[in-house]
């Protein structure tokens, strides 16, 4: 029996893997850096509505944020790897 009523995975946890592996391999990152995963929905005329929004906390370095145009389950392998190679590891300069 889950607890509050919850049964099973969460809605999105596949993608958010399949998300995160692609992360990893794209970035070189191992098991002690941590990664987040979300989509978002941006209230902001500027912004694109929904949003994944990938938090990357490597050991000893500040995190960095890569955000992509677009729902979790709408990603494609080459725009995580776009998105990661336009967005500057922290230190870098664009």
């Amino acid at each position: 029996m889950a607890l509050f009523g919850r049964g099973g995975e969460r809605p999105g946890a596949a993608a958010r893997r399949r998300v995160e592996a692609w992360v990893r391999a794209a970035g070189g990152y191992g098991p002690g850096t941590a990664l987040t995963v979300s989509e978002i929905v941006c209230a902001d005329p500027a912004c694109p509505g929904t949003e994944t929004v990938i938090l990357i906390m490597a050991p000893g370095a500040p995190t960095r944020a890569v955000k992509l145009a677009g729902a979790l389950d709408d990603l494609s392998e080459a725009a995580v790897q776009t998105a990661l190679a336009g967005s500057p590891r922290p230190g870098e300069t664009p």
